[in-house]
């Protein structure tokens, strides 16, 4: 089944580089009570995602900020050491934009996004979307239908939505 708005977020473990190494962080804990914006993209260092999915949301972060919303978090089918380099090659850490490897996949195909394109090289990954929530719940969920293009996802689209 694919989340939809009004779902609640399934409970997923994912997995962030902290001091001491690869830290457990609880979605459920990160969302109880707040405001938070979720994107997905299919992998860390990808074009698309690269170049315009992550600045998206590093662009619109102090707006989002301003709207109330707690916290934007990245997930992507990556391990933590990835997500880690990552989220400093394109500035997203420096922004505060929370990156989280969702090292399994179990996060995303519990929400029903998970897709393969096995010529690319992408295997069980996640479909590219963009989310915001409030206390758990889906009240926008803006899914691209190729995960080559970042349009009702990026970060001025969910902004415009909330």
């Amino acid at each position: 089944m694919t989340i939809s708005t009004g779902d609640t977020l399934p409970e997923a473990n994912l997995i962030k580089l902290g001091d001491k190494g690869p830290e457990q962080v609880s979605l459920h804990a990160l969302a109880k009570g707040r405001k938070i914006v979720l994107f997905a993209v299919p992998g860390a260092f990808t074009p698309t995602c690269h170049s315009a999915h992550v600045p998206s949301f590093i662009r619109t972060k102090d707006q989002f900020t301003a709207k109330g919303v707690d916290e934007i978090i990245c997930v992507s089918v990556n391990d933590p050491f990835v997500m880690k380099a990552w989220g400093e090659a394109t500035g997203a850490t420096a922004a505060g934009v929370t990156m989280l490897a969702d090292a399994d996949g179990s996060f995303t195909k519990a929400m029903g996004l998970d897709f393969t394109a096995a010529p690319a090289g992408l295997l069980a990954r996640s479909k590219r979307y963009a989310l915001y929530a409030e206390d758990g719940t889906v009240t926008q969920l803006h899914l691209e239908e190729s995960p080559g293009t970042c349009e009702i996802s990026g970060g001025e689209a969910l902004l415009a939505a909330i």
